[in-house]
């Protein structure tokens, strides 16, 4: 399959207390159309760095991140916002729902950036929270949901504008383990029958082999590439 993300020679460093601390060192990844993939390494490693640019909240310092076609690192700045809102959607560990919305309120949040009509806003708001099951908790804030009901909203969130990738930084990383499985099974769903395009880092190696593929990263460098059960 050809690469539907694709890094090329890609580098990074930050400089911390006057040292310079390269996080990816020329980082060549392939990921094809309708992939999961799960990042693992250590702290450091370089895992959230990589989704950070592939959904251009960061850009590289050196070498090329191409998403379906559009290398990121050639956009103007001020276009990126719209290219997020358009094709990306994210998942975080802490849910960053808004305390005083309800989620139906939440998941129309990325919507605004979209020249959709309220009406169709609207719709797919309540088709996104019907996806993850939770049309009877529109009206419910974050404070009346459980930490997996605010995960589920976080997900809807991310799938209301249908983007092309789903960017997930430790989805599961404050659920137990039951909850954890059903989100797990959600994004599986996501993937499989909605042809999602899945990045997720995680450090649960219960959680990555659910996933299709694993790369395991040590100071910016992929070092081993495992298969998943992807179910």
């Amino acid at each position: 399959m050809s690469a539907f993300i694709e890094l090329r020679q890609v580098r990074k460093q930050y400089s911390r207390a006057g040292e310079t601390l390269v996080v990816l060192d020329g980082l060549d990844l392939a990921i094809p159309q309708a992939d999961f993939l799960a990042l693992m390494g250590p702290s450091g490693s370089g895992k959230t760095t990589i989704l950070n640019v592939v959904g251009a909240l960061d850009q590289p310092d050196a070498g090329s991140v191409h998403v379906d076609g559009t290398d990121l690192t050639q956009l103007p700045s001020k276009r990126l916002p719209t290219w997020r809102a358009e094709n990306v959607g994210f998942i975080f560990q802490s849910f960053n729902l808004m305390p005083v919305l309800t989620a139906y309120e939440n998941v129309l949040l990325p919507l605004s950036l979209t020249p959709l009509s309220g009406k169709e806003r609207r719709k797919q708001a309540e088709f996104a929270l019907e996806v993850v099951g939770l049309q009877d908790r529109m009206d419910h804030r974050p404070n009346q949901l459980s930490g997996g009901q605010e995960q589920r909203v976080a997900i809807a969130r991310a799938i209301a504008t249908d983007p092309a990738v789903i960017i997930a930084d430790e989805p599961t990383g404050d659920l137990d383990r039951e909850t954890a499985t059903q989100v797990m099974d959600l994004l599986v769903r996501l993937n499989e029958e909605m042809g999602k395009t899945i990045l997720m880092v995680t450090h649960d190696p219960v959680v990555a082999e659910r996933c299709r593929r694993t790369l395991h990263l040590d100071k910016g460098v992929l070092v081993e590439a495992t298969e998943g059960s992807g179910a």
